[in-house]
């Protein structure tokens, strides 16, 4: 029974803003095994252009429907198994459009424990329930006792029997569900408590001590970080369904009276009103809180996850220095400074270790050594890593400058992030097998400098360090978030094909790992690689592995021209024609934006390929092997500001933009602790979205708003008036949000609160199966 690909492909196509048969040719390319970049940029005729983003979305989207289909076969099975299906619950199984409506739908049937109704109904109470539904006007108790047995001692015990099995048919009813779980999403309050005795330890979370708002609009950020706090034992949760309401007749009541038709002037109504109030004080109200606690996790887990695949896509698309050689120096106090010396290439030529720092304070030897190791190698680059120890590193070179004759090297802050994961990793192993793992570490951050991307792809996208509360949310679904945003980045610069790692070719289209490391073996022992053709002689590398990968890998001063470009093998014969046209030999039409856009596409469409790639063909010739990264710019940190305690309200300073979230952006300005510009104080205008002004990579100015030494916040602001700085909305800048990202701690497991049945309930229902 499962959907078939009209029905997924209209279902998806609203949500990405398309045809349904856009969405279906998409899938069939999916299910074919093309990748998303190269169906974006190799397949816009049969797509009818559907862009990057829209691919990423229909494909969890249709991960998601084919799990729910999966889902709805297995309950129409285990239903009709049991010889319970009817025609009018088929009916609502197959309109089911979410995971919670089928398992509503399913509660009922779905095999479980022996229930209080279920032994009710052993006792011969079932038709007492349904007498006391069916007669109103009858005074319960006197029904009650005609049920009198030896199972069933009294009318009490009758009674209780009776209110089990009518309240499990109201917590059982699908449509109930639906609108009492509707209504709390709308009315719902979210609160945290400080858990009594933890104000000292848990400081951090001293916004949420006595916090309550809205469930509906309660932002993603503040969710993770009450999350947190719940999961540190530091607060309580609890949803709140009608926290605002004085009535005492509550909303949610009175919609299950409204379901079943119970008023309140007959006795049975009455009755059937008492439970109506136990039903939902023991049985739903529980349930669904802890439904709704779950979906406010996994939509600010979306949230993050989102933030965080855009953070890592503006690090990754990051503005290259160049190949120019670099000296990449990873700071340390005690255990030294370590340096390394890579060519333009990123080849390693020098390793040392100095020791300008205590105990041994050797500053002259260390500048000596390093002014030594500029001349040899022609150091054009100096990248300090930005850990401890780098704003006196960053002094210590600075000076060591200032006495060398022009022209002097460019000293930059890099972000360490990730940096010591990559030293200790098989790839590193694999590169430098007898280099220490402390001196790979400066190797990193000198190639992070010359081509971020090219380095940060050999290191776990998580382990860069540009989102919150990584370690909070699902990491499946963030790790496919974060592998299809480097692979994205990967493919829309393209990738030198000769000098490309094998960790930088596995993230190109249509290639693994082990196809990336035959690729670089083959390589080694035959040469630099002189067509793509020759790409069809690597071991296992068939032809729909090189339809995939081919237009993502630059061969520059090959045998064929076109082989440096983004134009596809199978589209060589337009790129000839249009060559043709123009009377031109490739090399020199290439670049010649006269003649170029003086062409009529449409004379060179074919059977095959249209207008989009014919237009896409002239704007690679146009700009051939163009590199969609900005040109390189660097921040300036200003001297003598090296700690949180050297700053005061009011110093206008440089810095670089390190994480971009819903609430605002993280700047680092030198000082070793990020510094917040809150949202409203990025432009002296209403921003909604960060991303509108700045992205992560950014060297902004930043104004100095607010300095809180003890608890390591500093407050910026980007406004050009000097109005009183705008503080963040409650708990904005909470939790870990004021710190370094790449510092963030996995929290520690959550052991048994003291937070009564829903503390327990909640701790089971937030773990993932």
């Amino acid at each position: 029974m499962a959907a078939d690909l009209r029905s997924l492909a209209a279902s998806i196509s609203a949500e990405i803003n398309a045809r349904p048969d856009q969405a279906k040719a998409a899938i069939e390319l999916l299910d074919e095994g093309a990748t998303v970049p190269f169906i974006a940029r190799y397949r816009k005729e049969v797509t009818g252009g559907l862009d990057d983003t829209q691919l990423r979305t229909l494909a969890e989207r249709l991960v998601y429907l084919r799990e729910l289909e999966a889902r709805r076969d297995t309950i129409v099975e285990s239903i009709t198994g049991q010889g319970k299906m009817s025609d009018e619950l088929m009916a609502k199984l197959l309109g089911a459009a979410t995971k919670a409506e089928l398992e509503d739908l399913y509660l009922p049937y779905k095999p479980k424990r022996r229930t209080r109704a279920e032994i009710a109904r052993e006792r011969g109470l079932g038709p007492l329930a349904e007498a006391i539904l069916a007669d109103r006007g009858k005074d319960p108790a006197a029904l009650a006792e005609t049920y009198i047995t030896a199972d069933v001692p009294d009318v009490k015990t009758a009674l209780e029997g009776a209110r089990d099995i009518v309240a499990e048919g109201f917590a059982e009813n699908a449509d109930l569900l639906g609108k009492l779980r509707a209504h709390m999403r709308s009315a719902a309050l979210l609160k945290a408590k400080v858990v009594e005795g933890k104000e000292a330890t848990g400081e951090k979370f001293s916004d949420y001590f006595d916090h309550s708002e809205r469930w509906a609009t309660a932002p993603g950020h503040r969710a993770l970080a009450m999350l947190r706090g719940w999961n540190e034992e530091v607060l309580t949760l609890a949803i709140e369904a009608d926290a605002e309401i004085t009535s005492p007749n509550k909303p949610v009541e009175r919609m299950i009276a409204a379901a079943y038709e119970i008023g309140a002037a007959r006795p049975g109504d009455r009755w059937l009103m008492d439970v109506v109030s136990w039903t939902w004080r023991v049985k739903l109200s529980m349930s669904l809180s802890l439904d709704l606690m779950r979906e406010l996790r996994e939509r600010a887990e979306e949230e993050a996850i989102h933030v965080f695949a855009r953070n890592l896509k503006d690090l990754l698309l990051a503005a290259p220095a160049g190949s120019r050689a670099t000296m990449g120096l990873d700071p340390g106090i005690r255990t030294g400074v370590k340096v390394a010396i890579i060519d333009g290439t990123g080849k390693l030529l020098d390793t040392t270790t100095v020791y300008p720092f205590p105990p041994k304070n050797d500053v002259r030897g260390t500048q000596a050594e390093l002014a030594s190791l500029i001349r040899k190698h022609n150091v054009e680059l100096i990248a300090i890593g930005n850990g401890t120890g780098s704003r006196e590193t960053e002094k210590l070179v600075a000076d060591m400058l200032a006495a060398l004759p022009a022209p002097k090297p460019t000293k930059v802050i890099v972000s360490e992030a990730g940096a010591s994961v990559y030293s200790a990793s098989e790839t590193a192993a694999a590169e430098f097998p007898q280099l220490d793992v402390s001196l790979r570490g400066a190797v990193s951050i000198a190639r992070r400098l010359q081509d971020p991307l090219a380095e940060l792809v050999k290191i776990e996208p998580k382990s860069i360090g540009v989102g919150q509360y990584q370690h909070d949310v699902d990491q499946t679904k963030l790790s496919r978030s974060l592998d299809a945003v480097v692979e994205d980045a990967v493919n829309a610069v393209g990738v030198d094909l000769n000098t490309a790692s094998a960790p930088l070719l596995s993230r190109v289209s249509g290639l693994g790992r082990s196809i990336a490391d035959a690729i670089v073996l083959h390589r080694d022992q035959n040469g630099a690689f002189e067509s793509r053709k020759d790409l069809l002689k690597v071991a296992r590398l068939g032809q729909r592995t090189f339809e995939q990968a081919a237009g993502f890998l630059r061969i520059p001063d090959g045998k064929e021209p076109l082989d440096a470009s983004s134009v596809h093998p199978e589209a060589y014969g337009i790129a000839k024609k249009i060559v043709a046209a123009c009377g031109r030999d490739l090399r020199s039409l290439m670049g010649d934006s006269v003649t170029l856009k003086a062409l009529d596409p449409r004379k060179f469409i074919d059977e095959k390929f249209g207008l989009p790639t014919v237009k896409d063909i002239i704007a690679e010739l146009d700009k051939p092997g163009r590199d969609p990264r900005p040109s390189f710019k660097t921040a300036t940190f200003a001297e003598g500001i090296d700690e949180i305690s050297d700053l005061k309200p009011g110093m206008v300073l440089e810095g670089t933009v390190t994480n971009v979230a819903a609430f605002g952006a993280f700047v680092d300005i030198g000082v070793h602790q990020d510094g917040l510009v809150h949202v409203s104080q990025l432009a002296d205008r209403f921003i909604k979205d960060p991303h509108e002004i700045v992205k992560a990579g950014d060297v902004v100015k930043v104004r100095v708003v607010e300095v809180d030494v003890k608890r390591k916040r500093i407050g910026l602001s980007m406004r050009k008036d000097d109005g009183a700085p705008a503080g963040s909305p409650r708990g904005e800048s909470r939790g870990n949000a004021g710190s370094r990202p790449q510092q963030e701690r996995r929290p520690a497991p959550a052991k048994p609160q003291s937070q009564g049945a829903f503390g327990a309930a909640l701790a089971e229902a937030m773990k993932r199966k």
